[in-house]
């Protein structure tokens, strides 16, 4: 079954594809011809993911789902939330974005933030939300070299090594994406038997 992927991160891709079963066909919006910027405008991660969801289906007809991620970090009142890809500006670059918010909580005890991942499932006449969250703390200082975005400043609650300090497989486990995405397959297990 063919199914798209609203996304031109490779990262996130590749992620995405370790986690769902190789019966489906996971296309990236590269694949499909979709090149356009889709607007990311609504005030939450549950209306961008459905904004992109819709956008996808509507223009190109594939069944779709699309995420949209947040890291909210409690001292900063919940920010970056919708802003975290562009935190430090339009140009989206994780370093950049990762030195604002430790500039930010420099001097503050309270390090609490959460991932949340809203993922919209957009096929002809239906959509679905799956949600992911994971609480943890932001570091200090950035540590580890795998995965990517905020990974090297977050550690999950209870574990004593950043994202990007684990492997792959391990974060998967555990990380706001891998909890929404798991629901996710699940729903597409009840419904198509794959």
């Amino acid at each position: 079954m063919k199914l798209v992927f609203a996304t031109n991160n490779p990262n996130k891709l590749e992620e995405v594809r370790l986690l769902l079963p190789k019966k489906f066909a996971l296309l990236s919006l590269k694949d499909i011809g979709c090149l356009q910027d889709i607007p990311e405008t609504a005030p939450t991660l549950e209306g961008n993911a459905i904004l992109k969801a819709e956008y996808v289906n509507e223009h190109f007809g594939y069944p779709i789902f699309a995420d949209d991620t947040g890291l909210l970090v409690e001292a900063l009142n919940g920010a970056p939330g919708v802003f975290s890809a562009r935190y430090a500006g339009e140009h989206k670059n994780a370093d950049d974005n990762m030195d604002k918010i430790l500039s930010e909580l420099k001097g503050t005890d309270n390090r609490k933030a959460r991932f949340v991942t809203v993922i919209a499932l957009k096929t002809k006449d239906e959509l679905h939300l799956f949600k992911g969250e994971v609480r943890g703390y932001i570091e200090q200082e950035r540590k580890g070299s795998g995965g990517f975005g905020y990974d090297p400043i977050f550690r999950p609650e209870g574990y004593s090594k950043t994202f990007a300090e684990m492997s792959t497989s391990s974060k998967n486990q555990i990380s706001h994406r891998g909890l929404a995405l798991r629901k996710l397959q699940a729903y597409l297990h009840a419904v198509t038997g794959i």
